[in-house]
């Protein structure tokens, strides 16, 4: 988790996963949206993808890079139900609501 909020707390960072909401850009398309250096860009690219944000696939002689949005949405999900009180409540209820469904008990889900 705190890899991810790493990441988010550059604001490169948050422009390059912000192009990424709508496809998969190459390293050199995404060169093109700013005025850094080609290493300052990688070092970026890098750093979102050691923290799970984005997954980039080689292409001949291109990268391409692609949003990774379980992982945040995982982590950010994860995040907000530690720190807000309210969602243990709503935790809880949607374990019983998961284990009506498969007719167990919540207690046996673990």
């Amino acid at each position: 988790m705190e890899r991810i909020f790493e990441a988010l707390a550059s604001t490169p960072r948050r422009k390059i996963l912000a192009y990424l909401t709508e496809g998969e850009l190459s390293a050199g398309e995404i060169a093109d949206r700013f005025d850094m250096s080609k290493p300052s860009l990688s070092k970026h690219l890098r750093i979102l993808e050691t923290a799970g944000l984005v997954a980039s696939e080689k292409r001949g002689q291109f990268v391409y890079y692609r949003l990774v949005e379980e992982q945040l949405t995982q982590t950010l999900t994860g995040f907000l139900q530690t720190v807000c009180p309210v969602s243990r409540g709503l935790k809880r209820e949607a374990a019983k609501v998961q284990a009506a469904k498969r007719g167990k008990p919540a207690a046996e889900q673990t």
